[in-house]
């Protein structure tokens, strides 16, 4: 592993498992990432395999923080209890005992959402920002991160936050899936987006939304039709976010 990274990270997804060798001075890859398309009947012994061939891939001393965004709630020493994009197989494993065993060495597991939150907070868009900061990603579903003065709350679910009698699920009538499936309009969608982000800042009154997921790069024609009073704005790292952040996390915990 290259010299100016301090720490590694993977970010693995339903379609594909991205690494990366971390400068944490930056916040920035410290080498071009790697991607591996996630194993079609994507097991736990075969989503491990393809963790550890790009540990060796790059290389990564033994000593180094390795850090690992899974898309599902994490409790360290207990089984999982949920899974929705990967194989159903993981329901009731130890997600880090796993990871651990195949790679040969410890290493740390977070949960996607707030890994991307924490990149945003350490640094990206919400770099010393005090208070609450909500951190979402817009994609298929709605994740989210809670960051209170620097300290993660995690494992949130909120893009299932109940809208109403009619929307009983926020992420399937606000998500970007929904907008490109049904085809709506930046307008149209900022009306949903608004009804989505209302209802968070009544129940938590946060100080900040950072916005992510790959459709922020187009935040300029829908964040500044989102009609809420807390100040919201677009993630910086995007798509590197859980990568960086995965490995800052595992930084804490050496």
């Amino acid at each position: 592993m290259i010299e100016t990274a301090q720490a590694f990270g993977v970010d693995i997804g339903g379609s594909g498992i991205k690494a990366a060798p971390v400068n944490l001075e930056e916040g920035k890859f410290a080498e071009p990432r790697l991607k591996i398309l996630t194993p079609e009947v994507s097991t736990p012994e075969a989503v491990a395999k393809v963790v550890r061939q790009q540990l060796e891939h790059f290389e990564v001393p033994e000593d180094a923080p390795v850090g690992i965004a899974f898309p599902a709630p994490i409790k360290p020493g207990k089984p999982l209890d949920f899974m929705a994009n990967l194989d159903q197989s993981w329901i009731g494993v130890d997600v880090t005992a796993v990871f651990s065993e195949m790679c040969g060495r410890p290493v740390v597991v977070v949960n996607d959402a707030d890994a991307a939150g924490l990149a945003e907070q350490q640094f990206g868009a919400a770099k010393g920002e005090k208070g609450l900061v909500i951190a979402t990603t817009l994609g298929t579903g709605i994740g989210t991160a809670l960051i209170y003065d620097g300290v993660l709350i995690p494992n949130t679910e909120l893009g299932h936050i109940i809208l109403d009698e009619k929307h009983l699920d926020a992420e399937k009538y606000a998500a970007s899936s929904i907008k490109d499936a049904k085809d709506i309009s930046y307008k149209k969608w900022a009306k949903r987006l608004t009804k989505y982000y209302a209802l968070m800042e009544k129940y938590f009154n946060p100080d900040l939304f950072v916005v992510g997921g790959g459709v922020s790069r187009n935040s300029d024609k829908f964040l500044p039709l989102i009609d809420i009073k807390t100040p919201i704005v677009p993630a910086k790292l995007r798509n590197e976010a859980g990568i960086v952040g995965a490995a800052y996390y595992a930084s804490t915990k050496a």
